[in-house]
C-alpha cells in the first residue's frame, strides 16, 4: 500500500494507516534566620513506576543518607539531611515548525507576535503539567535560530535566509527555563526541502552540495551516505549545543526517506564507496551510514555537554513480527534505521518510538509495542513513547479515554525503562481538544515530576542547597549554581516525603506553603537529585 503523506509531510505527520505502512522535554521562629550548610554525600535518586495520581501516595524514599543524619563541613550550624525522591517521568510535547503547524503559526509575523506565540504555548504546556518542550529548529536543513552555517527558515518570514528580527531558539530557551520546562532542540537530519519546488537560499546545503541533493517524491533529500552532508549535520549540532543552553538534542524518524515507487538515487555515492574497497551490500551500507551518524552525534553532544539529553524518535515498529503478531512497515529494511542497535551500543540516551496506533488495533497494538520497546531499554536508558495526540476526536478509536489508556500502558512498564510520553503535537493541548488538557491536569499529571536522570550521570554527586529560612521563605544558594536545573520541595508525609513543588534553580527562594516539616533538594542539569535539607516551619 502506498504511504499516505499529509501536507508538508513532517516526520510526525505520516498518516498511520490500518496496515501500519506509514510512519510519521532547620527551623525558624518569627524572623530568625537559620542556615543549614551542605555536605557531600550519597545522592538520592528517582523512584521508578507510574507517577502517582490523585489520592495516591508519592512519599517514596530513595537510597541515601539515613533520615535525620546531621553533618557539617564548615563549622557552621549542623544540617539535617534526609533522603528524598519522587517518581520521574518525561512529559513532553512536540512543537512543529514545518508547514507552520505549531510555531510559528504563520509566515511573516512580527517579532512581538512570534514571541507571544511562544509564551502562550509554554504557559499552556506548563499549566498542563508537562515538563519538556521539543521545538523543531531545523525542519529542512535551515534554522529557527541565528546560524552561520545554515539559512533562516522560510517558515519564519516566508523567505529562506531572511532574518526574522530576533532569535527564536534563544528566546524559547529562556522562556522555557523561566517556567521550569526543559527545551530540547529538534532537528531533521537529511530533509532539505519539505516541498522540492520551494526556493533555497544561496547558503543552503542543497546549493553547497547539489550533487548530493535528490528530488524524491515531493521532497528534496540530502544523501545520508555523503560525508560532507554528515559533516555539516554534526557541525550544526555542535554549534547549537555550544551556543544555546538547550536541554536536549532530538531527531525524528526521517533517515532515508519512506519508500515510494522510485528507488532512492544514491547510486553514485554507493559506487564511490565500492570503488574505495567497501564490501557492504546496499542495505547494510545505508544502515551503516545512519549508524555512524547516530554515533557521531552522540559523541559530539556528550563531549560538549554531558547533561544534554540525546535521543531519537523512530518509526513505532522495529520489524514486522517483532514482537510476534505485529505487522507493518519494516524500518530496518525500508528507511535503514536500526534503533535496536543504537540502544544496544549506548549511542543515545533514549528512544521515543512513534506508537501512532490505538490500543485496540491488534496488528499494531499500543500495549504490545510499548512492552517490546521497554524490553530493549538497557544500562539506565529510556523509552519515551510517542503518542499521536493530533488524532484525538478524529474517530471513535481516538477518544480521550484512548489517550488515558496509552499513558497508563506506558507507565505499566516503568520498571523496564518506559519513563514517559511525547505528544504530537501541542495543538490539542492549547485547544483542550476533547478535554485532553483537563485530563492531564486533573488526573494524569497532578503531581509535578522531574525528567529521569541521564544514564551516564547517575553516579554523580550533587551537593544539597544552603537553606536560610526567613519567616516562611527558604532562601537558597548552592556551591555550583550553574550545574543545577531545579529546587525540589517535599512535605513530610507519614514515614516519607511527598513532592510538593519544583522550582527553577534560577530562583533564589522557595515559599513554604505553611507550617510543617519540609525538605528541599537540588537537582542537577542531568537530573540527579541531592539529599534533602529538612526544615521545620512552626
Amino acid at each position: 500500500m502506498r504511504h499516505a503523506v499529509l501536507t508538508f509531510a513532517s516526520t510526525m505527520l505520516w498518516a498511520c494507516s490500518d496496515d501500519a505502512m506509514t510512519g510519521s522535554d532547620g527551623s525558624s521562629t518569627g524572623s530568625t534566620t537559620q542556615t543549614t550548610q551542605p555536605t557531600s554525600g550519597p545522592t538520592s535518586g528517582p523512584t521508578s513506576g507510574p507517577t502517582s495520581g490523585p489520592g495516591a501516595s508519592s512519599g517514596d524514599l530513595s537510597e541515601g543518607t539515613s533520615a535525620g543524619e546531621a553533618s557539617s563541613t564548615s563549622g557552621g550550624p549542623m544540617q539535617d539531611l534526609v533522603p528524598v525522591g519522587h517518581t520521574r517521568e518525561l512529559r513532553a510535547v512536540w512543537v512543529a515548525s514545518v508547514g507552520n503547524i505549531n510555531f510559528p503559526s504563520a509566515q511573516g509575523l512580527r517579532v512581538a507576535e512570534l514571541q507571544d506565540e511562544l509564551r502562550q504555548t509554554f504557559d499552556a504546556v506548563a499549566a498542563a503539567g508537562l515538563n519538556t518542550i521539543i521545538l523543531q529548529v531545523r525542519p529542512e536543513s535551515d534554522a529557527l535560530y541565528a546560524s552561520a552555517i545554515e539559512p533562516w527558515s522560510r517558515y519564519l518570514t516566508g523567505t529562506q535566509g531572511e532574518d526574522p528580527g530576533f532569535d527564536p531558539l534563544e528566546f524559547a530557551v529562556a522562556e522555557a527555563h523561566l517556567r521550569g520546562l526543559e527545551l530540547h532542540a529538534w532537528f531533521n537530519p537529511y530533509r532539505a526541502k519539505a516541498s522540492a519546488g520551494s526556493a533555497a537560499a544561496d547558503n543552503h546545503i542543497s546549493k553547497k552540495f547539489p550533487e548530493y541533493a535528490y528530488s524524491y517524491d515531493a521532497f528534496l533529500w540530502m544523501d545520508p551516505g555523503a560525508e560532507p552532508v554528515q559533516d555539516q549535520l554534526v557541525a550544526v549540532i555542535t554549534d547549537v549545543v555550544t551556543r544555546y543552553d538547550i536541554d536536549g538534542v532530538h531527531f525524528d524518524d526521517y533517515f532515508y526517506p519512506y519508500p515510494s515507487d522510485a528507488e532512492f538515487p544514491d547510486d553514485a555515492t554507493y559506487a564511490e564507496y565500492q570503488d574505495g574497497g567497501g564490501q557492504l551490500d546496499l542495505g547494510d551500507w545505508r544502515r551503516d551510514n545512519v549508524n555512524r551518524m547516530v554515533k557521531r552525534v552522540g559523541e559530539a553532544v556528550a563531549g560538549l555537554r554531558p547533561s544534554v539529553r540525546w535521543g531519537i524518535s523512530p518509526f513505532g515498529i522495529y520489524r514486522p513480527g517483532t514482537p510476534p503478531g505485529i505487522s507493518g512497515l519494516d524500518q530496518y529494511a525500508e528507511i535503514y534505521a536500526d534503533p535496536l542497535k543504537w540502544m544496544q551500543e549506548g549511542w543515545l540516551d533514549y528512544l521515543a518510538p512513534q506508537l501512532y496506533w490505538p490500543s485496540t488495533q491488534t496488528a499494531q497494538a499500543y500495549g504490545t509495542l510499548i512492552e517490546w520497546w521497554s524490553s530493549i531499554a538497557s544500562d539506565g536508558r529510556y523509552i519515551f513513547a510517542g503518542n499521536y495526540l493530533s488524532k484525538i476526536g478524529s474517530e471513535a478509536k481516538w477518544s480521550l479515554d484512548e489517550f488515558a489508556t496509552q499513558i497508563e500502558l506506558s507507565r505499566e512498564y516503568a520498571d523496564q525503562g518506559s519513563q514517559g510520553n511525547i505528544f504530537f503535537h501541542v495543538g490539542p493541548i492549547l485547544d483542550n481538544s476533547e478535554g485532553i488538557t483537563d485530563l492531564l491536569t486533573g488526573e494524569l499529571y497532578v503531581q509535578p515530576a522531574l525528567t529521569p536522570p541521564i544514564a551516564a550521570l547517575l553516579g554523580e554527586s550533587v551537593d544539597p542547597p544552603v537553606v536560610d529560612l526567613v519567616d516562611a521563605t527558604a532562601q537558597l544558594s548552592h556551591a555550583d549554581p550553574a550545574s543545577l536545573r531545579a529546587w525540589v520541595l517535599y512535605r513530610a508525609e507519614g514515614e516519607g516525603w511527598a513532592i510538593e513543588r519544583i522550582t527553577p534553580a534560577t530562583q533564589a527562594s522557595v515559599a513554604l506553603p505553611g507550617p510543617g516539616t519540609w525538605a528541599i533538594s537540588a537537582a542537577s542539569r542531568g537530573g540527579v537529585e541531592s539529599l534533602g535539607v529538612r526544615v521545620v516551619l512552626p
